[in-house]
């Protein structure tokens, strides 16, 4: 991409503080003013979705912040169309920015006659003219390779690393890193690799769809301060089951760290009134009234790391880069200076 073409920002109705806070790191980190494309992003009365940009973006590096978080329809048709606008108003590449990837969750057929709706969108996505995906913690990683475009995949877990050890830095020895599932084990195991603690599994089983019958901690948790570690919390109930269990098998805390803080129905509720210290999570998703007003609740923010990946991708180097300890604490160092 010719240095000459500016990266430019535009955002949905999804989490426009995000949007704004990105635009925000990435003047501090250029020193050149990144702002909004100005654009309106409306619905007609019957809930159709109407795009309109009012600056000019011919020849231009084009980037969509979008979450696709509830409600997800909405906000993956915003995308979408926003999308085909740009394309049709001739910008010259158009990324999409998602920093929570909606239908993540369907990756794969569970049962007969259901659909991969991850990939469908995938595929509609694509269909819209976009060249370029960035996102954070994907439900599955093998979700990249359902698109035909190049695909990058933060994770939060440096940032929550970071995150850890300034708040627990007088306990380091005591820690232990937690995977809700044997399916998370993978992401927890990262976790606990960067802080230098050991991971426990709490392995559940199910008698039925939504019912959870059984829980078993494999591990040794006694006197620890468990750190539970996930992509995302949607109802919170397996999260706040598993706080319990773990200190009824000898835990000293139980605090957990989530990427996509979803926080569905009765989530706040279970959380505030849970054995769990604290629930960090980031702000991919727009915390709600509610989550702001949680007391057990804190949000770490990604901006950071965001604007500083848009930046990477437009100067043609190194995304990746930014899994290491070296080049995000700069990034962070505002934050965690203590780190």
């Amino acid at each position: 991409m010719p240095q000459s073409t500016e990266p430019k920002l535009i955002a949905g109705n999804s989490n426009l503080p995000l949007a704004t806070a990105i635009a925000k790191r990435m003047t501090m980190h250029r020193g050149i003013h990144t702002g909004l494309v100005d654009a309106r992003v409306e619905r007609f009365n019957d809930g159709e979705i109407f795009v309109e940009v009012f600056e000019n973006v011919r020849g231009e590096d084009m980037y969509i912040i979008q979450s696709t978080s509830n409600p997800a329809n909405d906000n993956l048709m915003e995308l979408l169309i926003m999308a085909d606008a740009l394309r049709r108003s001739s910008a010259s590449r158009v990324t999409a920015i998602l920093p929570y990837f909606g239908y993540a969750r369907q990756d794969r057929r569970t049962k007969a006659r259901t659909p991969i709706s991850a990939k469908l969108v995938a595929n509609m996505m694509v269909g819209t003219g976009i060249e370029r995906v960035l996102t954070m913690d994907l439900h599955a990683a093998q979700i990249q390779g359902f698109f035909d475009i190049p695909v990058d995949n933060l994770y939060a877990s440096p940032v929550f690393a970071l995150d850890i050890k300034t708040h627990f830095k007088d306990n380091m020895n005591d820690l232990m890193v937690v995977s809700p599932d044997v399916g998370g084990v993978g992401r927890a195991r990262e976790l606990a690799k960067r802080i230098n603690s050991p991971l426990s599994i709490v392995d559940k089983r199910r008698e039925k769809p939504g019912e959870i019958a059984e829980m078993t901690v494999i591990g040794n948790v006694e006197d620890k301060i468990c750190l539970i570690v996930d992509d995302m919390c949607d109802t919170a109930g397996t999260l706040c089951k598993a706080a319990q269990v773990l200190l009824e098998n000898g835990a000293r805390e139980v605090h957990s760290y989530i990427t996509h803080g979803v926080m569905s129905g009765p989530a706040v509720e279970r959380v505030t009134n849970s054995v769990m210290k604290s629930l960090v999570i980031t702000d991919t998703i727009q915390p709600s009234e509610a989550v702001l007003g949680a007391k057990n609740i804190r949000i770490v923010p990604t901006a950071p790391v965001f604007a500083q990946a848009i930046l990477n991708i437009w100067n043609g180097t190194s995304v990746s880069s930014l899994f290491e300890d070296s080049t995000l604490t700069p990034i962070y160092e505002s934050l965690y200076s203590a780190a």
